[in-house]
């Protein structure tokens, strides 16, 4: 059986790719910060359905100890999906150094070293890396500046990573469009989402499953490295 680690994963995509990998006979590593409620009842629920085949792990990817941590914990690992994210509107004039910092460490320097903590791992079982990008990545959001850097670094760590670990680690990456409407702070209004829609050609949102599915695909395509798929119902078209 094959062993993912998939980062922030205990709610919304991050949990329907644990729920499809599980039911792909993976094993699955949940990793959470603050959600460990919801991560222990979707770890239960896997549980119940194949025994000793979920697990969580707990840590703030923001704190380079807890990096060290998790790539010491993880003995055996098949595939590292970086999902962790964190997404809220700041501009440059509004951006502030510990914005900078939240978002980067997240978003970028802790794919960075978890990649390259476990690649060793990987190496031992052939296995690759998935970053879930944005497809901000090439366009930027409007006010999301930190944000937009981040993903675009992420990017690029993919297709260095892609030709660095070659060829025991394959490295691809995954970009959604519009999946689930944002949360907390950074909430859209009924205009916003409508404005956003218009823009999409098939004229919807997509769902969890089809980043998941994307994931899936990835994960079992053992000739593509290097290859980012927009999972955007054809909004790029229009950008």
């Amino acid at each position: 059986m094959k062993t993912a680690l998939i980062t922030g994963s205990a709610a919304r995509i991050g949990a329907e790719i644990v729920k499809t990998l599980h039911s792909n006979n993976f094993k699955v590593i949940i990793h959470c910060n603050q959600s460990q409620v919801k991560a222990q009842i979707l770890s239960d629920e896997l549980n119940s359905l194949r025994e000793n085949s979920a697990q969580i792990i707990i840590g703030d990817l923001s704190n380079i100890e807890v990096i060290n941590s998790i790539n010491e914990e993880v003995t055996s690992l098949d595939l590292l999906v970086n999902n962790a994210s964190v997404f809220y509107p700041n501009s440059v004039e509004s951006s502030s150094i510990d914005d900078w910092d939240n978002i980067l460490n997240i978003n970028l320097r802790a794919p960075f070293f978890l990649s390259q903590g476990l690649s060793n791992k990987l190496a031992k079982n052939s296995g690759s890396i998935i970053n879930i990008i944005d497809i901000h990545a090439d366009r930027p959001l409007k006010k999301y500046a930190i944000y937009n850097i981040s993903k675009a670094g992420l990017k690029m760590l993919t297709q260095t990573l892609a030709k660095e670990l070659a060829p025991k680690v394959r490295v691809n990456g995954v970009s959604p469009g519009s999946i689930l409407w944002p949360q907390e702070n950074a909430q859209l209004s009924d205009d916003e989402k409508s404005s956003m829609l218009g823009n999409i050609a098939l004229k919807r949102q997509g769902s969890p499953k089809d980043i998941a599915d994307a994931v899936l695909f990835l994960a079992m395509a053992n000739y593509i490295t290097g290859q980012i798929i927009n999972v955007d119902g054809g909004r790029t078209l229009n950008q």
